[in-house]
């Protein structure tokens, strides 16, 4: 049997990366079967437990396994043993470039070469790359890409910081995230986790999630958003919501690092009774997936907040807190819904909200061939590591 290493940041704390190695493993297995898959992770037991339908192995990733994270033995020499090294979701950024306990690039930069180095193919695989603005993240960028024999990416922004480092002999295939073929947790826990929100199913429902970095990725040089000011934009828009269409609010939290962030919002709203929330804590990625497919409109900052609600043509609004967020609406043919930091106001928001809300059904047929498109794309993917999976592959 073929041995796949996956590398991604997969702790269990994101909802969209546990989703994105779900739909991945879902895919590789469904057109090759046989697969094992090494996952690096700093958490065994979630990996263990969340995809044991699958042949997969954690690779412990914490200091007594002598790695600080993604930097350290397990994950060389789980690349090393390997037949493919696939790397998927967003982590290719430069970021804190220089501290494994953030970044990947800098780590996949030494990785990666000495993968193709041992004659091991390297894919990068439905990745997001960037933002890349130093010339340090540069560098390894470029021994990314010189180390990968083929690149597939998720969005136009990735294809841009291609362009702007050079995409190497690399082919490079456009394609979608491999969480959009999620399917979604069956219809009667769904129902519980809303009713266990004070949410009854089929009671008009939209969705919040906020973000605790804010507009990290996104502002440059300039001056950081304030905390307290974007809690209270943000309560505001969410109590003229409630009052102007009679629903009922959802924050959903899809990392736990979000949630002082979202309490800060809710603390803020005047209409706190029309407010619930639910958590990845306790929910899982598939759970998410389903509460998200309920709700008639999602106003979303993490990236896979917006792909996994879309997925169930759920109408997103999408405030760009990352530039995977305008390069995620951009792909289902949704960038007039989404708001950039400076154009940001709580009656813009709320403004943008409700006429999601009232257009829904119109925005829901619309997107539709759209969704169906990516959703394919996501599970072409698959097709494209033929020449390294399929049977008698070299």
């Amino acid at each position: 049997m073929k041995r796949v290493c996956v590398i991604g940041n997969f702790s269990g704390r994101n909802t969209g990366d546990a989703a994105i190695l779900g739909g991945l493993l879902e895919d590789l297995d469904r057109l090759y079967g046989g697969l094992r898959y090494d996952v690096p992770t700093i958490n065994p037991a979630f990996v263990r437990r969340t995809y044991a339908g699958h042949a997969v192995r954690p690779v412990g990733l914490l200091p007594w396994n002598l790695s600080a994270k993604i930097f350290g033995l397990p994950v060389f020499a789980s690349a090393l043993r390997s037949d493919l090294v696939l790397v998927t979701d967003a982590i290719l950024f430069d970021l804190k470039l220089f501290n494994p306990l953030f970044n990947y690039l800098s780590t996949m930069a030494l990785v990666l070469p000495a993968a193709r180095r041992a004659g091991i193919p390297v894919v990068l695989y439905n990745v997001s790359l960037g933002p890349v603005r130093t010339g340090a993240g540069r560098a390894c960028m470029r021994r990314v890409i010189d180390a990968s024999a083929k690149i597939i990416v998720r969005d136009d922004e990735s294809l841009e910081v291609l362009r702007a480092a050079g995409r190497g002999s690399a082919s490079v295939v456009r394609a979608a995230d491999c969480a959009l073929n999620v399917e979604p947790a069956p219809a009667a826990d769904v129902d519980a986790i809303l009713r266990g929100a004070g949410i009854e199913p089929g009671e008009p429902v939209i969705s919040f999630n906020v973000n605790s970095y804010l507009d990290v990725f996104v502002r440059g040089k300039a001056a950081g958003t304030d905390a307290a000011g974007f809690a209270a934009l943000v309560a505001q828009a969410a109590d003229m919501t409630a009052e102007s269409l009679g629903v009922r609010i959802l924050f959903v939290i899809t990392q736990p690092m979000d949630t002082r962030i979202t309490s800060a919002v809710m603390g803020r709203m005047r209409r706190r009774d029309r407010a619930s929330v639910i958590s990845n804590s306790a929910c899982s990625y598939r759970e998410i997936a389903g509460v998200l497919s309920r709700v008639g409109a999602h106003v979303g900052m993490r990236t896979h907040s917006l792909i996994l609600a879309s997925a169930a043509m759920t109408p997103v609004v999408g405030i760009i807190a990352t530039p995977k967020n305008r390069g995620y609406m951009r792909s289902i043919e949704q960038h007039e819904r989404m708001i950039e930091f400076p154009d940001l106001t709580a009656e813009r928001l709320a403004g943008m909200v409700r006429d999601s809300w009232m257009r829904r059904d119109a925005i829901r047929a619309a997107m539709a061939p759209v969704i169906r498109r990516e959703k394919e794309k996501a599970r072409a993917s698959a097709a494209e590591l033929a020449p390294y999976l399929a049977k008698g592959a070299a």
